[in-house]
């Protein structure tokens, strides 16, 4: 009885999952959820049990076997009452004990949901939902998304190697007015100086998307962590005579809550998005179709933008794409502005 109680994984569920990360080919998945807090409620566990219970205690007792066919016996009035309200007590406790505990430690949700970055769309025009909350990013200085109803936009590129359509891009950006952060690795700045000098000439900024492209969840020691970044700061003063604006993004969107702190514990700044879609394959890119059906209708007030510049079809569509987000109403914005 104890067990149902628990309302899934360490009490409390994370939230549905849209992931749209560099590497996991997912633009949508099934959404499960309750409109009893807004969170998914799926007992495996609980649901094995009650089974259980319903074939152990309660089948036998409610129907006789006869002539090739079940037959209910008069009594099962009874069984099936007493049935539904364990079933329904047990839900209510575990959802209560779920609830109470979110509210006593907001940092379990960060701890069951870190991993990929995952987003779910879930009206038209709106903000996503995602792992986490502003409100628990802020703890780490990190953002997906500016929480506001004025239409701003962050357009953010990854940039984890050059071929070819970053000198359109710029060019669209430039057409527009438009601030962009570049998140590059180490060999983007190794192999193209040329056009890092030019972001910032532009007016852009280039952020850290550490130096080997890890998994950064993967790295539990700070020693190793600040290596992946350090590396790059190094590499980006070489180049620019500059220090590196003190930007992280995560690749592939992997993370955890004790990557955020050393990165904050650095002096880092880390983004998410609220904005993505599948861009980063060379050989099946999307088409102007289908890139628009996922940019247009998803895009939302504080959107937090990310593309690839590796991308042919960002390039074709870009000064387009943003002449559409303009007559929307939108203005674009720097991520130093958050």
């Amino acid at each position: 009885f104890l067990v149902l109680l628990l309302p899934g994984d360490e009490g409390i569920e994370p939230p549905p999952k849209v992931l749209e990360t560099p590497i996991i080919p997912f633009d949508q998945s099934p959404i499960f959820c309750s409109d009893f807090l807004k969170s998914p409620y799926i007992y495996t566990t609980e649901t094995i049990i009650l089974s259980i219970t319903f074939f152990i205690f309660i089948f036998p007792n409610s129907y006789i076997y006869k002539n090739g066919i079940f037959n209910m016996k008069k009594p099962c009035i009874k069984s099936i009452l007493r049935f539904s309200f364990i079933l329904v007590f047990a839900f209510l406790a575990g959802t209560f004990t779920a609830h109470i505990k979110k509210q006593i430690s907001p940092q379990a949700v960060m701890a069951s949901t870190e991993g990929n970055w995952g987003l779910s769309f879930q009206e038209e025009g709106a903000p996503p939902v995602a792992n986490a909350t502003f409100e628990e990013l802020a703890a780490f200085d990190a953002y997906y998304a500016q929480d506001t109803d004025e239409k701003n936009l962050y357009l953010t590129f990854d940039a984890g190697y050059e071929n070819g359509h970053t000198e359109a891009i710029l060019d669209a950006l430039k057409n527009h007015n438009a601030p962009a952060t570049f998140f590059v690795v180490g060999t983007y700045l190794e192999g193209n100086p040329d056009l890092i000098k030019r972001m910032i000439a532009e007016g852009h900024i280039v952020g850290n998307h550490t130096y080997h492209h890890k998994d950064m969840s993967q790295l539990s020691e700070t020693s190793a962590f600040s290596e992946e970044l350090t590396s790059v700061e190094t590499l980006y003063k070489e180049i620019t005579g500059q220090e590196m604006k003190k930007f992280y993004r995560p690749p592939q969107g992997k993370y955890s809550e004790s990557n955020l702190k050393m990165a904050k514990d650095m002096g880092y700044k880390t983004f998410f998005w609220s904005l993505a879609y599948v861009d980063w394959y060379d050989n099946d890119q999307p088409t102007k179709e289908e890139a628009f059906d996922k940019l247009l209708p998803r895009i939302h007030p504080g959107a937090i933008v990310l593309l690839h510049s590796t991308s042919s079809t960002n390039a074709e569509i870009l000064d387009e794409l943003l002449t559409k987000w303009e007559e929307m109403g939108y203005t674009f914005h720097s991520l130093d502005e958050l």
